[in-house]
Formats: C-alpha cells, structure tokens, sequence
C-alpha cells in the first residue's frame, strides 16, 4: 500500500500530464481536504517532490485567493538539454541536486532507468569516500562526463 505522500505526489503528476501548458494551480486547503491530509502533508510533498532539481518550478501565493503552481519545465532536444546540464551541475553538486537531476533526464526520456541507476550508484557519498567540498567537485565532474558522453551521441 502507497502512502498518503506518494498517492499525492501521482495525482498532482497525472494532472500536469493532462494540463495543455504543463502547469497547474491547486488550492492547498482543497487538496488537503480531498486526500484528507493535513495542509502541511501537502507542503512536504510539493517541497520534496517538485524541486528545480526534478524539473518544477513551484510558485505560491498566500492569502485569501492563494494558489500553489507547479510547471513542469519541458527539456526538448539534446542541445538544451546539455546546456541545462552545465548550468545546473555547475562546479560543485551535492548527491541530492544529482540524484534531482538524474530523475529529471530520466522522466524526460534522455537517459534509461538503468542509465540512472548506476550513475546514482557511482554518485553516491558513500562511494566518493572524500571530505567536502573535493567530493562534490569529483561528483560535478564525473557526472558532466557521464551524461555527455551520454546524450552528445
């Protein structure tokens, strides 16, 4: 049985799926009220779940009329893609932002879930045995070097 979060997480992917421009604006108060969940269980998801890192932008606005957004960014080509790559790996890049981007390529059909599978093995702290920052230099590098001998084929 899923719990509450993953069950949330596959309804809110579903109907961006569905949305024509690939975002959506939800209520939070609804959405609690429809997963009968309380309004912070919908926060943890959308901050865990919906990252930039995954391929969301999330806006909020508080208040009467408030709303959460979440866009799906859509990677079209391999050009955009390794430039997207550059400017998110940057110099340095901790095992969460890359096991993020990861998910992303995949989600978006760049890489294959084995392809995923191993570069987040290789990724891991566990290991690139080495003290920060040297290990998230390594991590920025080796994984550059993966996916752009990956998608530049």
């Amino acid at each position: 049985m899923r719990n509450v979060s993953e069950v949330i997480e596959q309804y809110l992917k579903q109907i961006l799926q569905q949305s024509p421009g690939g975002v959506i604006e939800i209520q939070r108060n609804d959405l609690a009220d429809q997963f009968n969940c309380v309004p912070s269980q919908i926060n943890y998801v959308i901050s865990t779940r919906f990252t930039l890192e995954k391929g969301y932008i999330v806006e909020s606005k508080r208040g009467g009329g408030g709303y959460i957004r979440i866009q799906k960014i859509k990677l079209h080509s391999h050009g955009p893609v390794l430039d997207h790559i550059f400017r998110t790996i940057g110099s340095h890049m901790d095992q969460s932002a890359s096991e993020g981007l990861l998910y992303q390529l995949e989600e978006g059909g760049f890489i294959s879930e084995r392809e995923a599978a191993i570069m987040k093995a290789a990724m891991a702290r566990e290991v690139l045995t080495l003290k920060l920052p040297l290990r998230d230099e390594i991590r920025a590098k080796l994984l550059k070097a993966m996916l752009i001998s990956l998608l530049s084929k």
